[in-house]
């Protein structure tokens, strides 16, 4: 039998403790950065606090040592408010929240007739599923132009709102996708866009810090 990568290992541990494993990241200087979070469940949100990073973290010095890994030295965190999105139960778990998306390439000649520039690559906006074919589920980030309004400041009753943009993707086109890190004191709320009326026109564009333990390895 093959012997498992030191990712397929860490994913393997982690989740045999019950977590879910939401990024490995290996720096120069040998770091070995593990991020993992709870299994989602519909209707109930948990946090992983420090009693979770150093379960994980001795499970794993214990393991990577047997597994003869190289690294200097194992981080064990939370994801943070600014959560990667990797997978299709990511971006499920999810829909609609704010996001930042970053793009393989830019959208190109799928941005004429929108105000999007054929060089974009980066937006941020809310996740929401969409219909990319009949009977095929994709994705899409739903943003407005409109500036936002500052403390204080006076709107007329009579300014016509900015229309919503709508930006589809599919996972393989994605570079970077994360949670949009905004901080909300009363806890991190989505910043959902109010949905227009369904017999207004939206313009669409569509394209084919926390708990953490550090360990240093003797």
């Amino acid at each position: 039998m093959a012997a498992l990568s030191t990712h397929d290992t860490i994913a393997q541990t982690v989740t045999g403790l019950g977590y879910d494993l939401v990024d490995v990241e290996r720096t120069k200087g040998g770091l070995l950065r593990v991020t993992i979070d709870f299994p989602h469940v519909a209707g109930s949100e948990q946090f992983i606090n420090a009693e979770d990073c150093e379960k994980v973290t001795r499970q794993l010095v214990f393991v990577l040592e047997v597994e003869g890994a190289a690294y200097s030295r194992l981080e064990v965190s939370s994801p943070g408010i600014d959560r990667p999105l990797r997978t299709e139960q990511d971006f499920e778990r999810f829909v609609g929240e704010l996001i930042d998306l970053t793009l393989k390439a830019p959208v190109g000649v799928a941005a004429a007739g929108s105000t999007v520039s054929a060089n974009q690559k980066k937006f941020r906006g809310t996740l929401e599923k969409a219909e990319v074919n009949v009977g095929v589920v994709g994705w899409q980030i739903v943003w407005s132009d409109e500036p936002e309004v500052k403390p204080g400041q006076k709107v007329s009753k009579k300014r016509i709102p900015a229309p919503l943009q709508a930006l589809g993707f599919t996972l393989d086109e994605i570079a970077t996708a994360r949670l949009a890190p905004v901080v909300d004191f009363k806890g991190r709320k989505p910043k959902v866009l109010p949905q227009p009326d369904m017999d207004k026109t939206v313009d669409k564009t569509m394209i084919p810090s926390n708990p953490e333990i550090e360990r240093p390895v003797k």
